[in-house]
């Protein structure tokens, strides 16, 4: 063997040890990568790479059974559509089946549906009876000559489609890269070529997998915060508010480029964590019994026990009705007639003060955002001021869980529910810490389970201080509390104005309770105001100057 035809020989094996060599390299970025389009638009770069293609064509399969253009690049034509390129395909979708029938008639289609991989030396020559006069008016009308085409259906390990990988005009090419002529794309190139289809396919199935897992898992996240939602007509679609607001100010976080928080960042998939965890902030509550969650007033369990207490008004007007019209019988049988008027009115005097005072205790059975000790003490009052005598057993007016439920100061819940309210955080977390999340979601329980925590350690239930939390927790807990405060469907309290709710978010910056820097992001960006031109009714949306807000000093003048 002659020395040129060693070299030549050499050349040759080092090329394809560079091509094999190539592809293991690319097998390796086609596993790391996690955008399908971007995955896609790799594995034609690579195809093309290693066959010194002039151009070439990627499709994957859409849900109707189409080859979709998914990456088109041609070197001569200077064309790089599709992929990364922000250039739209204008090709329609080929169909893999027309009238029922497997379509042949598009070279893709027909290596598709035949499971061929079509390798053709010259598209202008003959080729197993295969028309190529289409490709050929194409040429035309773009003034191009395609000659030869490796077409590649790629499927998976098992056996299912899902692309073609289309090359055109492979180039000669030496060992510093020089190209020359165009060749046909010979055996040993087609076997790599197959190989790397192959492993594409796989990788490719395998991000699908990835892909469609986390869809259903954020499916179920959705899920799961909807039934919250609608276990409570009261807090319906607070689980799903919470996460709009909540993402609000982390994207607003992470564009911060000055002030403390410069120098915070997320990637995509920290946001995709807290995003999760957003949506399951509130799962604990799938355990909280309805009779609490639904407490509409403060003597409510399984009806609202005002009703009895209103039976019992009536029977003590009742029986003052008895007591005043046999007092005046035995006045009249008595002769004094003139203490008829004066014991009417007694007992129109005594009627009246029942009646308001039953006025005053329904009213404080509806809850409120405070109730003075003063009204909590006439709760009391009007609880020992009477007794029925039913059945030869005195009873109050009220029983001492009803004076204590009536005398609930904020909201409807007395203490013990309201343990058992908060106590759904603790299962939220015990929930999610017994979920097996993925390396990339394992912060979920962490962000999840502080947003009933404050900066200065007097929440619930760790009572961790700022230093403790992290970032995107911190910002968990003031999304909590702005979507509570802005809700329209609390039946203790009608719906805040958004200056009002700003108000007592400023409040509570002042009092420690909300990260200070993460307030002052979502105020500058007004945050509030995207949320409420969603969210909000527009009778709740009012004129907001920021320089009223408590705590808040515009960006130009913090230190």
């Amino acid at each position: 063997m002659s020395s040129l035809t060693e070299a030549h020989h050499e050349n040759i094996a080092e090329i394809r040890l560079r091509q094999i060599e190539r592809m293991i390299e690319v097998g390796q970025a086609l596993s790391a990568e996690k955008d399908t389009t971007k995955l896609l638009e790799q594995i034609l770069l690579a195809a093309k790479d290693i066959t010194h293609s002039d151009g070439g064509t990627i499709y994957s399969v859409n849900e109707q059974g189409e080859l979709k253009f998914e990456t088109l690049i041609n070197d001569t034509l200077g064309m790089y559509m599709g992929g990364t390129s922000d250039k739209p395909i204008p090709f329609p979708a080929i169909p893999l089946m027309v009238d029922g029938k497997p379509n042949l008639s598009a070279l893709v289609a027909y290596a598709a549906n035949t499971d061929q991989v079509i390798n053709i030396p010259d598209a202008y020559e003959p080729f197993d009876g295969f028309d190529m006069s289409g490709a050929r008016a194409m040429d035309a009308k773009i003034g191009y000559r395609t000659r030869s085409v490796l077409t590649v259906p790629m499927k998976n390990h098992e056996g299912e489609l899902n692309g073609v990988l289309q090359l055109i005009n492979a180039q000669d090419c030496d060992l510093v890269g020089n190209i020359g002529d165009i060749i046909e794309f010979d055996a040993d190139i087609e076997r790599i070529v197959v190989a790397l289809a192959s492993q594409a396919a796989v990788a490719l199935t395998n991000r699908q997998l990835i892909d469609d897992m986390e869809e259903l898992f954020q499916s179920f996240t959705k899920l799961l915060a909807k039934s919250i939602d609608e276990k409570s007509p009261y807090t319906g679609g607070h689980c799903r508010r919470v996460p709009e607001i909540t993402m609000m100010l982390a994207q607003a976080t992470h564009n911060t480029k000055t002030g403390p928080m410069a120098d915070f960042s997320m990637t995509e998939e920290d946001q995709y964590a807290l995003n999760i965890a957003a949506w399951l902030h509130d799962c604990g509550k799938i355990a909280t019994p309805e009779y609490v969650m639904d407490k509409a007033t403060k003597l409510e369990t399984i009806f609202d026990r005002i009703e009895l207490v209103e039976a019992r008004f009536e029977v003590a007007k009742r029986d003052t009705q008895l007591l005043y019209a046999n007092k005046i019988i035995e006045q009249i049988k008595a002769g004094n007639f003139e203490a008829e008027a004066q014991l009417n009115a007694e007992c129109e005097q005594k009627l009246h003060d029942l009646e308001e005072q039953m006025d005053f205790l329904a009213h404080a059975n509806i809850g409120g955002e405070f109730m003075t000790p003063d009204d909590q003490q006439k709760v009391r009052d009007i609880g020992e001021s009477y007794h029925l005598d039913i059945r030869h057993r005195k009873q109050p007016l009220l029983e001492e869980d009803e004076i204590t439920n009536l005398s609930i100061a904020r909201g409807t819940l007395n203490n013990e529910e309201r343990q058992i309210i908060n106590r759904h955080i603790n299962i939220t977390i015990d929930m999610l810490e017994a979920l097996p999340f993925p390396r990339h979601l394992r912060n979920v329980p962490e962000y999840a389970g502080g947003h009933h925590e404050k900066m200065d350690g007097t929440g619930y239930p760790k009572g961790l201080t700022r230093d403790e939390m992290s970032v995107p927790a911190r910002m968990m807990a003031i999304a909590d509390i702005f979507e509570a405060l802005t809700a329209s469907d609390r039946p203790y309290k009608p719906a805040k104005k958004l200056s009002e709710c700003l108000k007592i978010l400023g409040f509570m910056k002042k009092d420690n309770h909300i990260d200070p820097d993460l307030f002052d992001i979502f105020v500058d960006n007004k945050i509030y105001e995207q949320f409420a031109k969603e969210f909000l009714d527009d009778t709740q949306i009012d004129e907001i100057d920021v320089n009223k807000i408590p705590g808040y000093v515009p960006p130009e003048q913090r230190n």
